[in-house]
């Protein structure tokens, strides 16, 4: 059951100059309730800009948007009352890269004032927000100041305002973007917790694929206001279509950075370089070992990665292959038939042209 249906939406922004630059173009997106939902874009891809377009803070130019059930837009056109829409967007909660703390306040102040509306009086507010701050492991910093805190425990305390009203959505727009490896992990480790715990539907914004890797259950790739591939995570992840997600999925960092030390030098003619990305579940033998003893080509392996896609456990390899462009071939096939997935890089870890 869709939660947000977002059909052919549209964001035009028009310039000094009179330009109309189209930020979103054409995009249909329907997002299932308790799913956790990774959009993942380069900078100005318009991943935020669509999303926030959720509970209009960003008014699209065109289309339709329906929200729990509740029509939004239709036609470009708002038709939710505007005392109707500030009720709704108690439902929708966001986090973003900067906190947005009010740092001249107690950490549990900050979580109440996000309750300013309610009917509570001043002793079920405080046990409400020390509630919130339970849920996100900070009952002990309830009398700490911001400033007091660390960058992670900062964005926890902004998660815990962002939940006071129950919202069934949480936006987390580049929510850890700011933050060390180790606080990312925690913060990733809590929305999906959240998810989990509260049947949230979360949205996560993000440059990043590792965080979307972590704790997505389905992805959307964006890039010049479009959705250039979505769907299943692992099918995603495993078979890309587009080059912009062959880049994610396979242009690591990690892969470059080997590749670039081991100083190959020029390929010869009958040598490749491949990225070899596939379910450890679905492939039990070396790859390695049977592409030479069916195949008949020999392989050299540069990096090798065992990472977890969502709890699953995911092999990355690089591997160099020798062999003319017939037994080229003749392995690619082999490979492909093995379910994996497989993209051609140069000497340095790009991505082939």
């Amino acid at each position: 059951m869709s939660i947000i249906e977002l059909n052919h939406i549209d964001v035009d922004f028009t310039q000094k100059k009179g330009e109309t630059v189209k930020a979103v173009d054409d995009v249909t997106l329907h997002i299932d309730k308790g799913e956790i939902y990774g959009m993942v874009g380069f900078s100005g891809a318009g991943k935020s800009t669509l999303v926030r377009t959720i509970n209009l803070l960003q008014k699209p130019t065109s289309g339709d948007i329906t929200v729990n059930g509740v029509e939004f837009v239709k036609n470009g056109k708002q038709v939710i009352s505007s005392k109707k829409l500030q009720l709704e967007r108690r439902k929708i909660g966001m986090i973003f890269q900067h906190f947005n703390l009010l740092n001249e306040t107690t950490v549990l102040e900050n979580v109440a004032f996000a309750l300013k509306h309610s009917d509570l009086n001043d002793e079920q507010l405080e046990k409400r927000a020390l509630e919130l701050l339970e849920l996100v492991d900070l009952k002990d910093k309830a009398n700490f100041y911001p400033v007091e805190l660390s960058g992670g425990q900062q964005q926890r305390v902004a998660i815990a305002r962002a939940l006071a009203n129950e919202p069934d959505i949480l936006i987390s727009d580049e929510a850890t973007s700011a933050l060390d490896p180790q606080n990312t992990n925690q913060i990733l480790e809590l929305l999906k917790k959240l998810n989990k715990q509260l049947g949230l539907t979360v949205i996560l914004i993000t440059h990043e694929m590792e965080a979307v890797k972590k704790i997505a259950t389905k992805v959307a790739v964006m890039e010049n206001g479009h959705i250039i591939e979505n769907g299943n995570l692992k099918q995603v992840f495993l078979h890309p279509k587009q080059e912009l997600t062959k880049r994610f999925v396979g242009g690591s960092l990690e892969t470059i950075s080997t590749l670039d030390s081991l100083n190959l030098g020029k390929l010869g003619e009958d040598q490749a370089v491949y990225q070899l990305v596939y379910s450890i579940a679905n492939v039990t033998k070396s790859i390695i070992i049977e592409l030479y003893r069916k195949i008949g080509v020999e392989v050299s392996m540069l990096y090798g990665n065992v990472e977890l896609l969502n709890e699953e456990a995911i092999g990355t390899l690089v591997v160099l292959v020798n062999g003319d462009p017939d037994k080229q071939k003749q392995a690619c096939d082999f490979l492909q038939k093995q379910n994996v997935a497989l993209t051609k890089l140069d000497e340095k870890g790009n991505l082939y042209d």
